[in-house]
């Protein structure tokens, strides 16, 4: 009788010292991937705005990005490190100064603005596609504006922008957003870090 008395309390001081250690020696969580990602888009395409709605930012402190500035977007799941490049005419053709060491690009348009600009917006877009240290990363493409009464719809914007043919075998995501629109703006990225994952676990493969 004695014998199994001991052994209850051996068992008994086990599972205390188990769930001592679950509530009290669990650690830190793990930490948080981080990546590198570069953000371009025309001036009034609303990069700023974007990823200042992302950081929770009050709207009243927003001011467009005239050089670059860099923000560290929080997930549950990654941290983005931002970096925004201007997109003035002057300043666009020193983007690709900036391309080296990112792991992702959000590429931000205007759905509602001017064929000019829409064409412009679509030369960039081209031209950082095929850029040698762009070439072969994820690509996300906010149609930013949706709410916009002259918006152009996703499929549009795809077509116009000759996404299939000229994107074929690459890593993109095309995504309708607005400010209003927060809960899908939140998923465009997540849809974003899944690709930068992928890539990721490849690379660990090869």
């Amino acid at each position: 009788m004695s014998e199994c008395i001991q052994i209850s309390f051996a068992v008994c001081r086990i599972g205390i010292y188990t769930c001592f250690r679950a509530l009290c020696c669990k650690g830190p969580p793990p930490a948080r991937p981080e990546y590198d990602l570069v953000c371009i888009g025309l001036t009034g395409s609303g990069k700023t705005s974007l990823l200042s709605k992302l950081c929770s930012e009050s709207p009243e402190n927003v001011v467009s990005t005239t050089g670059f500035s860099i923000k560290a977007v929080p997930f549950q799941n990654a941290i983005l490190n931002v970096k925004e490049l201007g997109g003035a005419d002057n300043i666009r053709k020193y983007w690709s100064r900036y391309y080296q060491g990112s792991q992702g690009v959000i590429f931000v348009l205007d759905s509602a603005s001017s064929e000019d600009d829409l064409e412009a917006a679509r030369n960039e877009l081209h031209s950082a596609l095929q850029h040698p240290q762009l070439c072969t990363l994820p690509f996300l493409i906010l149609a930013n504006h949706q709410d916009k009464p002259a918006a152009r719809s996703v499929q549009e914007i795809k077509k116009y922008f000759e996404l299939e043919p000229l994107a074929r075998g690459k890593r993109w995501i095309l995504q309708p957003c607005s400010l209003d629109d927060v809960d899908a703006l939140k998923d465009s990225f997540f849809q974003l870090i899944n690709l930068l994952e992928e890539k990721d676990h490849d690379a660990i493969r090869m």
